[in-house]
């Protein structure tokens, strides 16, 4: 029971921060300006790693790995010390255990892409019903807008209401759920 409470409070802090590195990374690639708040507070908590980290990994094709990189080990360690607490460890051959860790830490930075998309769209569409000109809204609509542009680009407007983030949203919580079951079949071969 303890075992379990404290895997599910470091999940929970090491998922925070990795999507608070994804964010960084999001804003990079969208090449999003970080001269607001929720900028400056993606800054503050990441910097501390991703700086020194920068040194040694260098960015590639134009994206910051540095955040990255981070955010996947983040997730792979996790995936290791529920396996160590659960006692799974003794039981797995190496390369079985490197497997596991790795897919499913890559698979747990899947999840945190997916749910990091599925707030700034819901995030975007709140802002546009209810205050359209608020701080943060043009920052994530930069963020929002790259998912949803295919989306607006085959679904019309009906009636002057945009389904795009609908669909959106649909098609994330298919792939959450494919993600889920990859999550299982590699947990399943530990």
């Amino acid at each position: 029971m303890l075992a379990s409470l404290f895997l599910t409070v470091i999940d929970a802090l090491v998922s925070l921060f990795t999507g608070m590195l994804l964010m960084r990374f999001v804003m990079q690639w969208q090449r999003v300006t970080f001269r607001n708040p929720l900028g400056q507070f993606v800054l503050a908590t990441t910097d501390w790693l991703v700086v020194p980290v920068r040194r040694v990994i260098p960015g590639l094709f134009g994206f910051d790995m540095a955040s990255l990189l981070p955010a996947w080990i983040l997730q792979a360690l996790v995936v290791f010390l529920t396996l160590m607490v659960r006692g799974s460890l003794g039981l797995m051959d190496p390369l079985g255990l490197v497997l596991v860790v790795w897919g499913v830490g890559l698979l747990g930075v899947a999840k945190t892409v997916l749910y990091l998309v599925m707030g700034v769209v819901l995030m975007s569409a709140v802002f546009s019903w209810v205050n359209p000109h608020a701080p943060l809204a043009g920052v994530v609509n930069a963020l929002s807008e790259p998912f949803l542009r295919p989306f607006r680009r085959v679904i019309p407007l009906v009636g002057g209401v945009d389904l795009s983030p609908i669909a959106l949203l649909l098609l994330l919580q298919v792939l959450l759920s494919a993600v889920a079951m990859g999550r299982y079949a590699l947990v399943g071969m530990a």
